[in-house]
């Protein structure tokens, strides 16, 4: 990091904004809630809103990690699990479990299909794009993924048996904190570590692809081992973000891209502070839903959304000028 400052901020802006979210809701919490287990408002902070804090840090800091780790391996500022499909791949992997009733009989399914679609989402946009693809290729590639992901899903909303079904898929993927438990931490905690550590394990590998293909070679880098590590640690992340959220997007693109000015432009130098700044950012986006004055709360995938979208559109003109 160029500034000393930044770690300390990084590692405290996540602990910071997880004990404002366990003080904000449509119930007042008072300190006096926090420490007295016979006060009923204690178990709203340590059974509803501890296990989603915890949640938020969990699939914020995947995914800004996984973010990162695209945009390193694939030199492009627009690779982000959301905007290319992965997500979408991922999603509809869940929603097939969904609509065959799989999950309520078997739950450890929708999270093994929601891996399986993140991976394969994965491997289609390496093998579309190709290693050295441009911008623009890979960015049509991805829209191209999600377009077919997104009409799979539609598709099953369509003849989903039931309105149920339907309004189930539908909550599923706008996206949400809402009503999460413990047994959701469990469930998405070991799958988003070992993602998490196979992105990791690609630092220098990351670092030297910034230098070109040919010298990654020359400096020891095996590519096919580097893609196959890179899809099986996105795959195991986003599969298990999706599989206990839905849908969350643009995580991946404004974490790095807010943070990468702080790392010198090395790609495995902007892993770990891609993660602090994901987990920083759906827990403020988590925050703010919930503190929004609205009789039913808007979903945080919308949020995200609504704060990603025209982000992404920043920096596409960014890039315009810059071509230019």
């Amino acid at each position: 990091m160029k500034r000393a400052w930044v770690w300390p901020v990084l590692i405290a802006a996540p602990i910071v904004l997880a004990a404002l979210s366990l003080m904000v809701g449509k119930a007042a919490t008072p300190l006096s809630a926090w420490i007295d287990h016979d006060d009923p408002r204690w178990a709203i902070i340590f059974e509803l809103r501890a296990p989603r804090a915890i949640l938020a840090i969990l699939v914020g800091g995947a995914l800004g990690l996984a973010g990162a780790a695209m945009q390193g391996y694939t030199r492009n500022p627009l690779a982000d699990p959301g905007v290319l499909g992965v997500s979408a791949m991922a999603a509809l992997g869940a929603v097939l479990t969904l609509y065959f009733g799989l999950a309520a009989a078997t739950p450890w399914l929708l999270p093994v299909a929601a891996i399986t679609g993140a991976i394969l989402g994965v491997l289609i946009l390496m093998a579309l794009s190709g290693l050295s693809g441009s911008a623009i290729t890979f960015l049509l590639t991805g829209i191209v993924l999600q377009s077919v992901a997104g009409a799979a899903v539609a598709l099953a909303l369509s003849l989903a048996p039931n309105p149920w079904a339907t309004q189930e898929i539908i909550d599923w993927l706008m996206g949400s904190l809402t009503d999460r438990s413990y047994d959701d931490v469990r469930l998405a905690l070991p799958f988003i570590a070992a993602g998490a550590a196979l992105l990791f394990s690609l630092r220098r590998a990351l670092d030297a692809l910034s230098l070109g293909e040919a010298s990654a070679v020359s400096l020891g880098t095996n590519l096919r081992r580097t893609q196959a590590i890179l899809a099986a640690g996105l795959g195991l992340a986003v599969g298990a973000c999706v599989a206990v959220t839905g849908v969350l997007g643009f995580v991946g693109l404004i974490a790095p891209h807010l943070l990468r000015p702080l790392t010198s432009g090395e790609p495995g130098r902007l892993l770990a502070p891609s993660a602090f700044g994901g987990a920083a950012l759906v827990l403020l986006a988590d925050i703010l839903v919930r503190a929004t004055p609205s009789a039913a709360e808007i979903k945080l995938g919308v949020a995200l959304s609504a704060i990603g979208g025209p982000f992404f559109l920043l920096v596409l003109l960014a890039m315009r000028r810059r071509v230019a």
